[in-house]
């Protein structure tokens, strides 16, 4: 179970740094209509794998825990 876990954090790693480089790659581009599409596809990108980091954490860290307490 915690191998799971343990592939799938570098994983949201992974897409947490193509989100921002699409988001830095977006302030290069020369007509709005595209600057506007990549800059909230690439938000959408962080947001979803911050929270995915996140998550993927609290499960390993909960895991960590002793059941008696």
């Amino acid at each position: 179970m915690k191998l799971r876990w343990l592939i799938l954090l570098p994983l949201g790693c992974f897409f947490l740094f193509f989100g921002i480089y699409l988001l830095v790659s977006a302030y290069h581009l020369n007509n709005p209509f595209w600057f506007i599409m990549t800059f909230f596809a690439s938000s959408l990108i962080i947001l979803i794998s911050d929270v995915l980091i996140v998550g993927f954490f609290f499960r390993i860290a909960g895991s960590q825990k002793d059941p008696e307490e």
